[in-house]
């Protein structure tokens, strides 16, 4: 067994099993963590609810008769492989949440619309972040999310219930995600990306905006029905960069 697997703890466990649903805990930390049970569970019933919406009722396959066929000089193939349940889950969420984060992206500023592209590719990449709790990360885990030489922030953005350190650029980038009037909402702070004017980010199912904060900009997108002139006001006065 890996150090990485003796020493699971809560984070390290949701953070596998926010990359894979099929993630299967081998120390048993989840059989002794009520939290974490909870949050298998709502990790399931997202993928389920996504795996239903997938599916599309078709009318019934009718074959046409055959002839007789000489099988003499034919070649069984083998079996075709079949998704597990949970691989079905993570392909039904990637084409949903691939279909949500279309959006049509607004503005002239070329390296805006780039970074815009790669702001919406990373949402649908870490797609199992969305997901709605009441529980809140601790402040380790914001910490190190957030690092101090990075920029800090507090708690009074909203319920975060996500925090992940990740790469946009080459450069660090804290992905946080807060919950909503509607639903989870990701932000991203990315003190090393400026830009000349707000990036609008408006799809049927979501909107979101790329707001220029100082030497940098932040990241915030939510569910169509949000209000996120509140969230981006708490958010703004929640964050200061280090530089």
């Amino acid at each position: 067994m890996s150090q990485v697997t003796d020493m699971m703890n809560c984070d390290d466990y949701k953070k596998a099993l926010t990359a894979d649903p099929g993630f299967e805990d081998e120390t048993g930390h989840a059989q002794t963590c009520a939290d974490c049970q909870a949050y298998g569970r709502e990790i399931l019933a997202l993928n389920e609810k996504i795996a239903a919406a997938m599916e599309i009722g078709v009318p019934e396959l009718k074959m046409p008769a055959l002839p007789d066929i000489d099988t003499e000089n034919v070649t069984a193939l083998p079996a075709r492989r079949s998704f597990s349940k949970p691989t079905w889950f993570a392909v039904a969420a990637t084409v949903a949440l691939a279909v949500m984060v279309g959006v049509r992206m607004t503005g002239t500023d070329v390296a805006g619309d780039t970074l815009a592209e790669q702001v919406l590719a990373h949402v649908d990449h870490e797609r199992m972040a969305l997901v709605v709790s009441d529980t809140p990360v601790s402040d380790r885990r914001l910490s190190w999310a957030v690092p101090e030489n990075l920029a800090t922030m507090n708690h009074d953005a909203g319920l975060i219930t996500y925090a992940q350190s990740c790469s946009i650029n080459g450069n660090k980038v804290p992905h946080l995600v807060i919950q909503g009037e509607h639903g989870p909402i990701t932000i991203l702070l990315m003190p090393d990306e400026m830009i000349s004017e707000t990036i609008v980010l408006d799809g049927v199912s979501i909107q979101g905006v790329i707001l220029s904060v100082g030497e940098g900009s932040i990241a915030i997108i939510g569910e169509r029905e949000e209000q996120l002139d509140r969230v981006k006001e708490n958010v703004l006065s929640s964050v200061a960069w280090s530089t």
